[in-house]
Parts: C-alpha cells; sequence; structure tokens
C-alpha cells in the first residue's frame, strides 16, 4: 500500500485539530486561487465529475464542488474524512471515500478531472501515485498537483536555513501529539508571527519580500501560521522535489502539456492525460 501509517495518522490529528472551520475566507479564496490560477475552468463542463486526492478537511473541495457535477473526496485517514463531511455537508454532490491513492474505488479513465494538492510528497513512491491518479482520467483531462518544491528558485541561505529548520521537524515528529501540538503552537506565535508580519511592513515600504523567509504568510491569518506550522514540523514524511523531477514524474506518469505555476505556490503543475 502506498501510503505512509504514521503520515496518515498525524493528518488524521491535523485535520480533526485544525478542522479549517475557523479558516478566513479571505485566506481560504486567496491560498485556493494561488492553487488554481493555472487550472482550465472554462474547458471544463458544468456537470463534470473528478477527484480531490487527499481531501484532508475539504477546504478545496468547498470550493470546487459548486462548479463541478459529481466530486470524490478521497483521503486515507477516517478522522480527516469525517472533518470532511462535517465542512462539506451543504454540498450534496461530494462523494467521499476513506481509501489511500493506489486503492482509490473509482473506474479507471472515468474522470474529467482532478488534483491533488500537498500530498503526494508524503507518500512512500510518488511517482507510483502520480501513475495511479493519471489512470482514473479521461484522455485530454486535466491533473492539477502541488508537491512541496526542493527550494531550486531559491538562494543557496535561503536553503541553508530550510536544512536547519529540516533538522527540527525530524525530530519534532516523532514526538508525541500533544507535544508536538506545544512545540508548533510555539513555533507560529515565535517565528512565523513575527516574521510575516516584519515581511509586510517591508513590503509597505515599497521593498521586494519575495525571499524573506515565511513572507508567502505576510497577508495570512494567524489560523493558517498554526496550521501550517503543525503541518511543516510535525509530519514525519516528507519529499521536495525541483521543477524538473516533477516535469519528469507527470511526463513519465502519463500526462503532457505540463505547465507550472510561476508565483506562489511552489511547485504547483498542471497536465493533461496523453491522448
Amino acid at each position: 500500500m502506498n501510503m505512509h501509517p504514521k503520515t496518515v495518522e498525524g493528518f488524521g490529528f491535523e485535520w480533526t485539530r485544525f478542522d479549517q472551520s475557523a479558516l478566513p475566507e479571505e485566506d481560504l479564496c486567496h491560498i485556493f486561487d494561488g492553487y488554481f490560477r493555472i487550472f482550465p475552468w472554462d474547458k471544463l463542463s458544468p456537470d463534470a465529475v473528478g477527484f480531490d486526492l487527499g481531501c484532508g478537511s475539504g477546504r478545496w473541495a468547498k470550493r470546487v464542488a459548486p462548479r463541478v457535477g459529481i466530486l470524490h473526496c478521497i483521503d486515507a485517514s477516517a478522522e480527516a474524512l469525517s472533518s470532511a463531511r462535517r465542512n462539506l455537508s451543504q454540498q450534496t454532490n461530494c462523494i467521499f471515500h476513506n481509501a489511500s491513492v493506489d486503492e482509490m474505488p473509482i473506474e479507471d479513465g472515468s474522470m474529467d478531472f482532478g488534483y491533488s494538492l500537498g500530498v503526494l510528497h508524503h507518500v512512500p513512491d510518488t511517482l507510483a501515485a502520480i501513475r495511479a491518479c493519471v489512470a482514473k482520467l479521461k484522455a485530454g483531462a486535466p491533473f492539477l498537483i502541488y508537491l512541496y518544491y526542493a527550494l531550486d528558485n531559491r538562494p543557496f541561505w535561503f536553503r541553508g536555513i530550510w536544512r536547519i529548520t529540516d533538522a527540527v521537524r525530524m525530530v519534532v515528529s516523532r514526538l508525541p501529539y500533544g507535544t508536538k501540538s506545544v512545540i508548533s503552537e510555539a513555533i507560529a506565535v515565535c517565528i512565523y508571527f513575527p516574521l510575516a508580519r516584519v515581511s509586510r511592513v517591508v513590503e509597505g515600504l515599497g521593498i521586494p519580500v519575495a525571499s524573506f523567509p515565511l513572507s508567502a504568510y505576510r497577508n495570512r491569518s494567524f489560523y493558517t501560521m498554526r496550521t501550517d506550522a503543525f503541518d511543516r514540523f510535525a509530519t514525519q514524511m516528507e519529499k521536495r522535489f525541483t521543477a524538473k523531477q516533477i516535469q519528469t514524474m507527470m511526463t513519465a506518469a502519463g500526462l503532457e502539456r505540463i505547465s507550472f505555476n510561476d508565483r506562489e505556490s511552489y511547485w504547483c503543475a498542471l497536465g493533461y492525460r496523453r491522448t
């Protein structure tokens, strides 16, 4: 089975603790648009059928479901899926599946679209997972994916800072959940919030902040920072990929016409199942 049990368990805890019901609408719209700005909504019919692989709390499905006919929400964590059911209770066109990426109960070649955002860098075999997703698509159907980037577009000092934080993650992620929660909250308060707000002030002075650590959070809520601090430091399995590696995997999985979002979030890419 292409899943890491401890990581799945961790996300079940995360999406129960941070079920995104308190996520400000402004944050949801901003983050959603960042992922989906390259998605071909204009080529999708109103009755399109698609899937959200690794739906988590259902925060992206909340914005996608009203635009399509049927949305299959799939997650390996039963706890995460419970949060998604609650958050999507007003959406009558969502079908929920508790399944890993290699056991999706969907017929091959049947989907008009699919997406998987922030999920497939947490599985043992990312290429196999992409292939499993592409297999569900009709020929020519779009697939949107977001994978953690290998900081390949960042300066060396930025990558150095990341190596330090990753060493911290490898220790924190193996602690009990209560301890991980306390540490991630402290990181959100003492690191995420001050750096993000300083970045906002600096930007207000007309100084570019694209390379400033955590500048992506400068206009986001503290709730988002708390969620992402836990996500970043409490997850045991995490892999990162360069844009070239992602393109190579997408091509090998049967996707073509691959394009990348040239703004945050990195790397978000779109491909179409080869005809």
